[in-house]
C-alpha cells in the first residue's frame, strides 16, 4: 500500500515537471522545482519610501456584483474610523475607483517613484486611469503586460504610510487575480456577491482559488441584497430572497453584510461623490471587517 502511494507521488511529480514551464510565477504547484520543494516568496517588494500594514483583497466570481463600489465604501468607512486608507485599482482593463471619487487628475512622479492622487477625504489612491491621458481609453494589453502594471502599483507608487489598503481585483480567476495572490502580501480577502441563483458556484470559484493560493477568507459581502420602499419602509428583494447564508455555511464563511440597493448612493458614485455617502450598513459592514481583521 505505501509503495503504491509512493509511485503515485513520484508519477504526480513527474507529471508536472513534464508540464513545467519553469516559470514559478505563473504555478501555485509545490514541485521539486522549487528549492527545498517549498513554495518561493514570490511577493514584489513594496516601494521603500512606503508602509503598509493590511493588505485587504476584493474579489468576485463575476463582474456587475458592485466589487469596486464595496472596496470604495470600506475604504471611505475605515478612514473615517481614524485609519490612513488607501486603494490599489487592480481592475486595469475596467477600472471606475477615480470615478467614484470625481479624480480627474493624473498622477506625478519623481524620484521616488509615482505618487498616488489623493481623495478629497485623504484617501490614496492608484488607477490605471490616473495614467491615461484620456480616462476613456481603452487598455487592449495581454495578460503579463497587465500583471506587470498590477505588480509596478505595488513596488513602484510612494504610498507613504498606509494603516489598510483594499485592492480592487479583477472578476474571474485570470491572470491578473494570480498576480495580486502572489505578488502582494495579502491578510485576507473580502468575497462580494449579488442575490442570485447562481451565486454559490461563483462564491465557490473565488473560495477555491483563495484557498489554492492559502490567502485567508475574512467573510462574504452580498450586495444589492434589497431595497426599502420610501413608502411603506419594507424590505424588497428584487432578485429573489437572499441565499447568501446557505451559502456562507456551504463554505464555512463569515455574512460581513448585506447591502442594499439605494438610488441615493448610486447617485453619489455617478457624481463622483462616494464620501459624501451616509450608510448605516456600510458602517455596520466595516466594524465587522475591523473585527475579524483583526482576531
Amino acid at each position: 500500500m505505501a509503495e503504491n502511494q509512493k509511485e503515485k507521488e513520484v508519477n504526480q511529480e513527474t507529471e508536472v515537471n513534464e508540464e513545467c514551464t519553469h516559470d514559478c510565477s505563473t504555478c501555485g504547484v509545490n514541485c521539486s522545482s522549487r528549492e527545498g520543494g517549498k513554495p518561493a516568496d514570490m511577493h514584489e517588494s513594496l516601494n521603500e519610501y512606503s508602509r503598509v500594514r493590511k493588505v485587504i483583497g476584493v474579489v468576485s466570481g463575476k463582474g456587475g456584483v458592485g466589487k469596486s463600489i464595496v472596496t470604495s465604501l470600506m475604504s471611505v468607512m475605515f478612514s473615517r474610523k481614524g485609519y490612513k486608507t488607501a486603494i490599489l485599482d487592480a481592475d486595469i482593463t475596467g477600472p471606475s475607483i477615480p470615478k467614484a471619487f470625481g479624480l480627474n487628475e493624473r498622477a506625478m512622479g519623481s524620484e521616488k517613484g509615482i505618487h498616488p492622487v489623493v481623495t478629497a477625504g485623504g484617501i490614496e489612491v492608484m488607477s490605471i486611469n490616473l495614467l491615461l491621458e484620456n480616462a476613456s481609453d481603452p487598455v487592449v494589453w495581454r495578460g503579463p503586460v497587465l500583471a506587470g502594471t498590477v505588480k509596478q502599483f505595488w513596488s513602484d507608487v510612494v504610498w507613504g504610510d498606509v494603516d489598510f489598503m483594499f485592492v480592487d481585483m479583477p472578476p474571474g480567476t485570470g491572470d491578473v487575480p494570480l498576480t495580486v495572490y502572489q505578488s502582494l502580501p495579502l491578510d485576507g480577502i473580502i468575497v462580494v456577491t449579488s442575490p442570485q441563483d447562481l451565486v454559490s458556484m461563483i462564491v465557490g470559484k473565488a473560495v477555491k482559488m483563495a484557498k489554492m493560493m492559502n490567502v485567508p477568507i475574512l467573510g462574504v459581502i452580498e450586495n444589492m441584497s434589497y431595497y426599502v420602499c420610501p413608502d411603506c419602509g419594507k424590505k424588497h428583494y428584487p432578485f429573489g430572497e437572499s441565499k447568501i447564508e446557505e451559502v456562507a455555511k456551504e463554505y464555512d464563511l463569515k455574512v460581513i453584510a448585506q447591502l442594499p440597493i439605494d438610488n441615493k448612493n448610486a447617485k453619489a458614485c455617478d457624481e463622483g461623490r462616494i464620501e459624501s455617502i451616509v450608510s448605516d450598513e456600510a458602517k455596520e459592514a466595516a466594524d465587522v471587517l475591523e473585527t475579524l481583521i483583526r482576531s
